[in-house]
């Protein structure tokens, strides 16, 4: 059901947020006719009305030219509904432009078979979230719609816990903090995300202060949202950039470093099916590792 606080968006709009789908799946399913609104099939720039009861049917998966890859994975969880595993850094989440092989939906298309999600579309099955290619860490993957739509709600409802650890640049002076502020395209730079009032989507991130070098901050980020590149975004927009982060940050790579300081730590969720609590960690890979040792002693 729509939330007063959610309407007035387009009904395309709405079903990506509430499904954690991408806008164009979302688009598809309104163009086969599988959505409707108390009977009544809309457009996808219909503007939903608090209370409006929302119904889609999800269509059945279609054959595509994915290939399935023999990709090690490195599974930290897996059963009949779900999986999650610990994404390498450097690894493409799905395919796309310049990245047709070699991601991790081609590896699962191998483990798994046909026993994916079909909730995101043919490119990206089983895909319920995301992570930048150059980010490492936990990233959950659901193995049939129901599963899908169940973690979905959670992240909507912002009971899907998603932790964070990276390093900043600069010295932190508050232990923690909050940042709250929209997130949306770029105004001028149409692949880089901003913080800014037009067109965006509130966005919050939490954060802690676990350690303190010269001239860097180790924290810990606890999402609230799921926006793209939020953590990222955030954090250069407190003047506090991630290392190594080359398109909001320094534009020059760190030595050694290969994208930005960034590891998916920490999922915490309800099973889908059983109603149990999962808690689930990644240890901190070895290009981070090899970070803080760089940076000396904490202060």
């Amino acid at each position: 059901m729509v939330l007063p606080e959610q309407a007035g968006e387009r009904l395309d709009r709405y079903l990506s947020e509430a499904m954690q789908a991408t806008r164009a799946a979302a688009q598809g399913w309104l163009t086969l006719g599988c959505v409707d609104i108390g009977g009544v099939t809309r457009a996808k720039n219909y503007k939903v009305k608090a209370g409006d009861v929302v119904t889609v049917r999800i269509p059945d998966p279609v054959s595509c030219d994915i290939l399935p890859e023999d990709i090690p994975l490195d599974i930290v969880y897996e059963d009949n509904d779900l999986l999650v595993v610990n994404k390498p850094r450097g690894m493409v989440v799905h395919p796309a432009a310049g990245h047709t092989s070699g991601t991790l939906v081609n590896a699962l298309m191998a483990h798994c078979g046909d026993s994916l999600s079909g909730i995101n579309g043919v490119l990206r099955p089983g895909i319920v979230h995301r992570i930048d290619k150059d980010t490492s860490g936990l990233l959950i993957v659901a193995k049939n719609d129901a599963a899908h739509q169940g973690l979905a709600e959670q992240i909507k409802a912002h009971s899907f816990s998603r932790v964070y650890e990276a390093v900043v640049r600069g010295h932190m002076k508050q232990p923690s903090g909050t940042v709250d502020a929209p997130i949306g395209r770029h105004p001028t730079e149409r692949k880089r995300m901003a913080v800014t009032p037009k067109n965006s989507k509130p966005a919050v991130t939490h954060y802690e202060v676990i350690a303190r070098y010269r001239g860097y901050t180790r924290i810990l980020c606890r999402l609230e949202t799921g926006r793209t590149h939020q953590i990222r975004v955030h954090m250069a927009s407190i003047g506090h950039p991630l290392l190594g982060d080359g398109v909001y940050g320094a534009p020059c790579p760190e030595k050694g470093l290969e994208g930005q300081c960034l590891h998916a730590r920490r999922l915490k969720f309800i099973h889908p099916r059983t109603g149990q609590l999962v808690r689930l960690e990644a240890p901190l890979p070895e290009y981070f590792t090899q970070v803080i040792s760089r940076l000396g002693n904490e202060i």
